[in-house]
């Protein structure tokens, strides 16, 4: 027997009609298929023996007292425990106009006055098909929601601690989102002087972005690239391009920021390929932020291509910020998206002193600003994966 044809003995039928008559007939005439039958005789008692006994299909008169059948309708698709159950409105009204209200209601199918029992038996296995299909699929669903859930709880076990060595400060943030993205993000010393700090989002969606993002971040720490110095960032970019072509990997690619702060001369040396700007807060609020990029595609795209790298003097007490697109790529309740400049306009405002006198305020903490961003999106996750560090130098 195929999986999705309903078995019998165990479905589980809700008959609601105000005529005993009918509701007797029909429960005999499904009994006989082998269905198991509930009745009842109004629609508050139909309600009822839905929520309790959670059946499979339901078919509901239309015109009843106390309440009909477009308010049961309405009350059993709202359940979530019944979102699968099949609807079947019984009905002597056949105007098209009517059909759509039933529909728009919620109603999965129609029945017409007078009974024809051999039509009846079509629409309930048809129905019950249906419903079979329905549970199957929210089934699979759940499944996969359970293992991208793993996956993101795996993801997020691979990623560092916050640290704080030598004075320098760095906290870090990784929400993945309903689908779980590519987001990747390490850092650690090279040595005691130099400190790497690296954010990579992969092109797509689930496990087939997950997983060479943690690829390469295992690469990147076991610092198993042959020939490459990790202490220059376009060196490494230009490594993982070698390996990470998109013809060998279906076709993904893969954004990244990477830099080397040398601590004793307080210099950052970066590099990055199609990944955001880091942006750059001086101590002093009245500072300009500066975006920290270099030119280069994605990671994966041509073999040839070359990365290049920039340095930027660190002034005491700034703060660097390395984030995904996930964080300003939010769409707003009217339509529009968020975006980078608006952003970047955040970290700034999140950076003016709390008391107009004071020239050198703490930095933000990173749940504020995340809290700030599900606000603009009104809802609780997001679209994409969000990563983002924030380092305060000494």
């Amino acid at each position: 027997m195929n999986d999705l044809e309903p078995t019998t003995s165990a479905t589980h039928i809700l008959v609601i009609d105000d005529d005993p008559a009918i509701g007797k007939l029909l429960a005999r005439s499904l009994k006989k298929q082998g269905y198991e039958v509930s009745v009842a005789e109004d629609g508050d008692q139909g309600i009822k023996q839905a929520f309790q006994i959670k059946p499979a299909l339901i078919i509901c008169d239309w015109m009843m007292p106390v309440m009909d059948g477009l308010e049961v309708c309405r009350r059993v698709k709202g359940n979530a425990n019944l979102s699968t159950t099949f609807f079947i409105l019984l009905t002597s009204r056949g105007a098209t106009e009517d059909r759509v209200i039933g529909l728009d209601t919620g109603a999965d199918e129609f029945l017409a006055k007078p009974i024809n029992l051999n039509e009846l038996k079509a629409r309930v296995r048809a129905g019950l098909r249906i419903h079979h299909l329905s549970q199957s699929l929210r089934l699979s669903k759940q499944q996969l929601e359970a293992e991208l859930a793993e996956a993101a709880e795996y993801v997020r076990s691979l990623l560092p601690n916050p640290k704080n060595k030598s004075q320098v400060s760095i906290d870090a943030r990784f929400i993945p989102s309903r689908q779980l993205g590519g987001d990747c993000f390490d850092f650690y010393w090279l040595d005691e002087d130099c400190l790497v700090m690296y954010l990579l989002d992969m092109a797509g969606h689930g496990l087939g972005a997950a997983l060479p993002s943690v690829s390469v971040l295992n690469l990147l720490r076991s610092r198993s690239l042959p020939n490459v110095d990790f202490y220059q960032p376009h060196e490494v970019l230009q490594a993982l391009n070698q390996v990470f072509q998109m013809d060998w990997q279906q076709n993904r690619y893969f954004t990244i920021w990477y830099g080397v702060y040398y601590c004793s001369r307080q210099e950052l040396v970066y590099s990055s390929a199609g990944h955001p700007p880091a942006l750059l807060v001086p101590a002093n609020a009245s500072g300009d932020l500066q975006r920290l990029k270099t030119t280069g595609l994605p990671i994966g795209m041509f073999e040839e291509m070359p990365y290049t790298c920039a340095s930027q003097p660190i002034e005491p007490n700034s703060t660097l910020y390395i984030f995904s697109d996930g964080v300003y790529e939010i769409n707003q309740p009217n339509g529009d998206v968020w975006g980078l400049e608006s952003f970047v306009a955040a970290i700034a405002n999140h950076h003016q002193p709390a008391n107009a006198t004071s020239d050198a305020p703490s930095p933000p903490a990173l749940d504020h600003l995340l809290e700030h961003l599900r606000k603009l999106g009104q809802q609780d996750t997001f679209e994409d994966d969000v990563s983002l560090l924030q380092i305060q130098f000494p």
